[in-house]
């Protein structure tokens, strides 16, 4: 035997050693025979657990909340390509298209996410796995939000922002700082498009109304005898008409708890005509006894929703140690028809009394096929975002039953809109920390069931543990904003151009009641 057959032989062994010791090492968890079996899920940030979500959303990162060296995750589902991601921090952020691709192609399936950590004695468990639904029905592409710090009044890096909800990208619709870094605020679109939209700004020159139609910037001053800036709008479904309530507010401090709150001095409903440039209203939701806000039009424009409560002299004789019982103002949910053609109002209707739900309703919003009425509750007030007990509720308007949702939590859950299809909603929520509100979302089927919250997907799941800004006021679209912010803001700052509204002459009401 030569010398050079004895060195193969010696070596050999040595050789499948290695091998072995490599491909051993670099086996995916998934296929080790010497795995640990956990008897629950993995916890993940965000929670992503449980969930529906549409087959048009953003990768939903996440970081494994779990402690160990090393971390695989797979997600999978009938058909397609597993994703699989290897992590050393616990963060998991998925491939974009590998994502779009698998949601795709798996539209009405489970969406299965297995989770292994690896612990510090070189040993790997694998957790239950993570069952989510992949809807059949899409989600609207954009979602449009004011974003701002949480103070009451300070306005300086305040904005409306797009966010392309298949996507992170996020771009600027207006930012305060191209103008007078005043409030900006109230956008709102004609059925969840962008050819005809709105937005507000207070405070100097720029107060005023920007109406967006068509490309062309209009700025508005909506200032009347009869009424003064208008907020809260609601366009009716001709796109011809915009129905907003119009107040005065009074912000007042505690020294204990949620240090904000909102008390209206009085409070009507007008209508714009943007056609005629005219404000209009009725005695039935301008009377100088009510308090009347939150308007909602509903699909068919025949009938307009709206909350009320008594005038504030009601509630002089509830004062509590010399101050005015603030927390006994609660709103009723009413209605009144509409003639569209011939422009009439009939009568006032009560659809939920504050008696009988024991709370104060606000912000009703109905959805698309004019089946359900979403709305917020709360504790008194007609500004749930600042009351700690706001909850959401969903009226059956066909039963005239309503239901607290199950996707409400322990602090505010309050301002939400309907995507364009009626399947999905969005609130803002401040559950994570009692100050920060972001942004929620959840699908409603035919009958009324919502499913589990999930929040607003970010590229780096941890974005939320350290972003100091407030999510506000998140409306849906179908497309993206087109029109620049400079555009906007040149309308903003013109003093030339401003168109002034007229008040129609029909309306009667005693001005002097507003003084």
């Amino acid at each position: 035997m030569d010398i050079s057959s004895l060195s193969r032989k010696k070596l050999f062994p040595l050789l499948v050693w290695l091998v072995i010791l490599f491909f051993g090492c670099s086996i995916s968890p998934e296929n080790r025979t010497d795995i640990l079996s956990a008897d629950r899920s993995a916890s993940i940030v965000p929670d992503y657990s449980g969930i529906v979500i549409p087959y048009n959303i953003a990768p939903m990162n996440f970081r494994v909340k779990e402690s160990g060296e090393e971390f695989f995750v797979c997600i999978k589902s009938k058909r397609g390509d597993e994703i699989k991601v290897n992590s050393k921090s616990g963060i998991i952020q998925i491939p974009q298209g590998k994502w779009e691709s698998l949601l795709k192609e798996n539209i009405g399936a489970e969406l299965i996410i297995d989770v292994f950590v690896k612990s510090q004695d070189g040993r790997w468990t694998r957790y239950k796995s993570i069952v989510n639904q992949i809807a059949n029905d899409p989600i609207d592409s954009y979602i449009v939000y004011r974003r701002f710090k949480p103070l009451f009044n300070i306005y300086k890096n305040m904005g409306i922002f797009q966010r392309h909800l298949g996507s992170f990208d996020e771009h600027t619709v207006y930012h305060n700082r191209l103008a007078e870094e005043n409030c900006v605020n109230c956008h709102n679109f004609w059925k969840n498009g962008v050819d005809r939209w709105l937005l507000h700004m207070r405070g100097g020159v720029t107060t005023s109304m920007l109406l967006v139609t068509d490309e062309k910037v209009q700025k508005i001053d909506t200032k009347t005898k009869f009424n003064g800036p208008v907020a809260y709008p609601a366009w009716h479904p001709s796109g011809d008409l915009i129905a907003f309530s119009v107040s005065k507010l009074i912000l007042f401090f505690h020294q204990v708890g949620e240090c904000r709150d909102v008390l209206d001095q009085y409070s009507d409903i007008v209508v714009y005509d943007i056609h005629m440039n005219t404000i209009v209203t009725a005695p039935q939701i301008s009377s100088p006894d009510r308090l009347e806000i939150w308007p909602e039009w509903s699909p068919d424009g025949k009938t307009l929703y709206f909350c009320s409560a008594p005038k504030i002299e009601e509630f002089e004789n509830l004062k509590k140690q010399g101050e005015l019982a603030y927390d006994e103002i609660k709103y009723d949910l009413m209605r009144i028809t509409y003639d569209p053609i011939n422009r009439t109002w009939g009568k006032v209707e009560v659809v939920i009394q504050s008696a009988k739900l024991g709370l104060s309703i606000t912000e009703p919003r109905i959805s698309p096929d004019g089946r359900f009425l979403l709305f917020t509750a709360a504790e008194y007030s007609q500004f749930p975002s600042y009351i700690q007990s706001a909850d959401l509720y969903l009226l059956d308007l066909k039963t005239n039953k309503w239901k607290k949702l199950e996707v409400n939590s322990d602090k505010v859950d309050s301002f939400h809109s309907w995507s364009s299809n009626g399947r999905w909603f969005v609130f803002a929520s401040k559950r994570e920390d009692g100050l920060f509100t972001r942004l929620y979302f959840s699908s409603i089927d035919s009958l009324g069931n919502v499913t589990k919250q999930f929040i607003l997907p970010q590229k780096d799941p941890s974005f939320y543990d350290t972003y100091l800004e407030i999510y506000n006021v998140p409306e849906f679209t179908k497309e993206r904003i087109t029109i620049n912010p400079q555009v906007l803001a040149k309308a903003a700052l013109s003093t030339t151009e401003t168109i002034k509204a007229k008040l129609d002459p029909m309306v009667l009401l005693n001005m002097d009641s507003r003084k």
